[in-house]
């Protein structure tokens, strides 16, 4: 395992997270789409994507109460190359002054030249850390998660996983569903790691449905999803299910396809499409509402979970 040193970050919003001023709630937009509306569905965005300019949807709202519980210890948790959660991380250790450590999937890009989302995540302090795909793997088990803490030289550290998906990040993300709870007949969002998901079904309450759209395939997230519940509610919460039809292939995968959808979902609507969750996410709610998935007369709601990088 290696490791890649950076600069340290620059101590920024010393008011700790009420000075970063998040917008909660996040605005409710309504969706006029020709798709939906002939068959008798009304689609609004939950626009997570504007709680915070770089601190960006369900990323705070997992964040937010990990960064509380580091009281100002280092904070270290794990993505591959092109992952929002890094990106989220290393820009809340910048805007906090905490010092933030990734680590990375897969060895081989240590001594490359960073790709523009690592390289965004070094411009904000954070040290990256790369490992073989073999340890990433095993990053759970006690002795592997001790072995990376010493060789990244962050022993200390608050951990944060993979996805920033724990009990305090399912937690956080309750408030979602709450916020949307008697609004929307189903809640969808796309998932990654299931935690925004979790607490999402646990804040709908009665009378709501949640719906996850994987972006990995697999087929693994149900499990872990209960387990996340288990964790932070001491068993299952909501009415929730997962359509794992439209991952693209794969994590950070896209097609033709989905792009042309999600620049001509732009051009309808003026929402900027993030490619790797969002676009398929709202793939899938088209599919969806034209294979009658949702009765005449509901309203879904998407969640915008984040916004293109530049």
């Amino acid at each position: 395992m290696t490791s890649t040193a950076t600069a340290s970050p620059a101590p920024v919003g010393h008011g700790g997270l009420a000075g970063l001023r998040p917008r909660l709630p996040s605005p409710v937009q309504d969706v006029v789409d020709e798709r939906f509306e002939r068959r008798g569905v009304r689609l609004v965005l939950k626009r997570d994507d504007l709680i915070h300019p770089e601190l960006i949807g369900n990323k705070w709202r997992k964040l937010a109460p990990n960064l509380s519980a580091a009281t100002g210890r280092t904070v270290l948790t794990f993505g591959g190359a092109y992952s929002n959660h890094l990106r989220a991380t290393a820009a809340a250790g910048r805007l906090l002054g905490l010092p933030t450590v990734g680590v990375v999937r897969g060895q081989e890009l240590a001594g490359r030249p960073l790709n523009a989302s690592l390289a965004r995540c070094v411009a904000d302090g954070m040290r990256l850390h790369f490992v073989d795909r073999a340890t990433y793997r095993d990053k759970t088990a006690p002795a592997t998660l001790a072995a990376v803490l010493r060789e990244a030289g962050a022993v200390d550290a608050y951990v944060v996983p993979e996805g920033g998906s724990n009990a305090l990040a399912v937690r956080g993300c309750r408030a979602l569903g709450e916020e949307l709870a008697g609004r929307a007949d189903v809640v969808a969002t796309a998932c990654g790691t299931g935690g925004t998901l979790a607490g999402l079904a646990s804040g709908l309450g009665r009378g709501g449905r949640a719906l996850g759209v994987p972006v990995l395939k697999g087929g693994f997230l149900a499990a872990g999803i209960r387990g996340l519940q288990a964790e932070a509610f001491g068993g299952p919460r909501g009415d929730w299910s997962l359509d794992d039809r439209f991952h693209f292939g794969g994590y950070a995968r896209t097609t033709p396809e989905l792009d042309a959808f999600a620049a001509d979902f732009e051009r309808r609507h003026g929402v900027p499409v993030e490619r790797v969750y969002v676009a398929k996410l709202l793939y899938a709610l088209v599919v969806l509402v034209e294979e009658n998935a949702f009765p005449r007369g509901s309203t879904v709601a998407a969640v915008v979970t984040g916004r293109p990088f530049p």
